[in-house]
C-alpha cells in the first residue's frame, strides 16, 4: 500500500500549479494596460503647459529691451554725447546709407537672374574648350549683377547643367566683383579716384580667370560634391524670387551692419598712431586690409563704402580689401563648403587668398 499511493500524490499535484501561473499572466497586463497610457498621457501634457508658461518670444524680448532703454536712458544719453560715439555713429550711419541703396539694388537683381534666367542659358553661351570658356565665363560677371552669396548657388547650378568647373569658377569668383552694381559702388564711394573702378575689374578678372585655369591643370572632379536638386526647387519663380530676395536681404544685411560697425570702431576707437605705423608699411597695410576683408564678410556691393572710410591707408591696400573680399571671406568658405564640399573649400580658399593678393598687388602697381 505505501508503494502505490507515494507515486501517485505527486501525478496529482503538479498539473495545477502551471495553470495557475498561467491563469495570472494574461491578468496583469490586462488591468494595468488602460490606466498606465492615460497616467503618461498627464504627466507628458503637464510639463509642457508649465514650460509654454516661462517660453520667451519676440514681443516680451522687445518689451523688456524697450524697459532697460527708458530705465537707463540717462546714462546711454551721456554715452552717445562722447565725441568718440558721435565719430562712430557718424561713420557708421554713413557708411549704411551710402551702401545699403546698392546692396538692395544687386540682391533683387541676383535674385531675378538666379530665377527667371534658365541655366541651359550659360551652358549653351559658353564654348567647351575650357581654356576659352574660363575667360569668357568671367567677362560674364560684368553682364551678369550678383552679390557672392547668390555666386555660389548659381555656380553650382551652371556645374550640374554640364558648364565645365573651370568656367563655374571663373563665374564665381569674377561675378560678385566686376558686375555694373558694384562698379557703379566702387565709384561713387571714390570719386577722386576714378582709376579704382578700373583698377579693380581689371585685378578680379584676372585672378578669376587665373584660377579658373589653375583648375583647368590641377583640378578633380572628385573634389566637388554638389547638391542632387536647386535651392528652390518646387517653388513656383514668384515664391522663389521673393525667398531669395528675403533671404539675400537679410544674410547681406546683416554682414553690411557688421562691417559698418567694425569700421567705425576702427576708425573711432583705434590709437591713430597704430593706423598710421600699419599704414606706412605697405606689407603690413596690405595684409591687414586683406585678413579684415575675410573676417568682416561684407556684401561687395557695400564693401567699397567701408574700404574709402579707411583714410590712412593706400590705394593698393584698398584695392586688395576688394578683391580678397568678394572672393574669399567666413560666410563665402562656409557656403561653397555646404554647396561644393569641404574638401574643395579646403583646397579652393587659400589658393584665392592667395592670388587675390597678388593680383591686387600687381595691379596696384600698374594702374594706381
Amino acid at each position: 500500500m505505501a508503494i502505490t499511493t507515494e507515486p501517485a500524490a505527486p501525478t496529482t499535484e503538479t498539473p495545477p500549479e502551471p495553470q495557475a501561473k498561467s491563469d495570472a499572466k494574461p491578468e496583469a497586463p490586462a488591468k494595468e494596460s488602460p490606466a498606465a497610457p492615460a497616467e503618461e498621457a498627464k504627466e507628458a501634457k503637464e510639463p509642457k503647459e508649465s514650460k509654454d508658461g516661462w517660453q520667451f518670444n519676440s514681443p516680451l524680448v522687445l518689451t523688456m529691451v524697450l524697459l532697460v532703454v527708458v530705465l537707463a536712458q540717462s546714462p546711454i544719453r551721456q554715452a552717445l554725447s562722447a565725441p568718440v560715439m558721435q565719430s562712430w555713429m557718424t561713420v557708421f550711419v554713413a557708411v549704411v546709407v551710402q551702401a545699403l541703396p546698392f546692396l538692395v539694388l544687386g540682391v533683387l537683381l541676383s535674385a531675378g537672374i538666379a530665377v527667371f534666367v534658365p541655366a541651359t542659358f550659360f551652358a549653351r553661351a559658353l564654348p567647351n574648350n575650357p581654356v576659352l570658356a574660363v575667360p569668357i565665363a568671367g567677362m560674364a560677371g560684368a553682364i551678369l549683377p550678383g552679390c557672392e552669396c547668390a555666386s555660389v548657388p548659381v555656380a553650382g547650378a551652371l556645374v550640374r547643367r554640364g558648364v565645365t568647373p573651370a568656367a563655374a569658377i571663373a563665374f564665381l569668383l569674377s561675378a560678385p566683383a566686376i558686375n555694373p552694381i558694384v562698379l557703379t559702388a566702387t565709384a561713387v564711394a571714390f570719386p577722386r579716384n576714378p582709376e579704382m573702378v578700373l583698377a579693380r575689374f581689371a585685378g578680379s578678372l584676372l585672378v578669376a580667370c587665373v584660377m579658373g585655369w589653375l583648375w583647368t591643370r590641377l583640378g578633380r572632379t572628385d573634389w566637388l560634391r554638389l547638391p542632387a536638386h536647386e535651392p528652390h526647387e518646387g517653388e513656383t519663380k514668384g515664391a522663389a524670387f521673393w525667398g531669395s530676395v528675403r533671404h539675400d536681404v537679410m544674410q547681406a544685411g546683416g554682414f553690411l551692419v557688421l562691417g559698418a560697425m567694425s569700421a567705425a570702431t576702427l576708425k573711432a576707437v583705434a590709437p591713430a598712431s597704430w593706423l598710421r605705423t600699419a599704414a606706412d608699411n605697405p606689407v603690413v597695410a596690405i595684409l591687414a586690409l586683406s585678413i579684415l576683408a575675410v573676417l568682416l564678410s561684407i556684401c561687395s556691393e557695400a564693401d567699397a563704402f567701408v574700404a574709402a572710410s579707411l583714410t590712412q591707408f593706400s590705394l593698393t591696400a584698398k584695392l586688395a580689401f576688394l578683391v580678397v573680399g568678394p572672393m574669399i571671406d567666413l560666410k563665402l568658405f562656409a557656403m561653397q563648403a555646404g554647396t561644393f564640399g569641404r574638401g574643395f573649400a579646403l583646397r579652393f580658399a587659400p589658393a584665392t587668398f592667395v592670388l587675390a593678393i597678388a593680383g591686387a598687388v600687381v595691379t596696384g602697381a600698374v594702374l594706381l
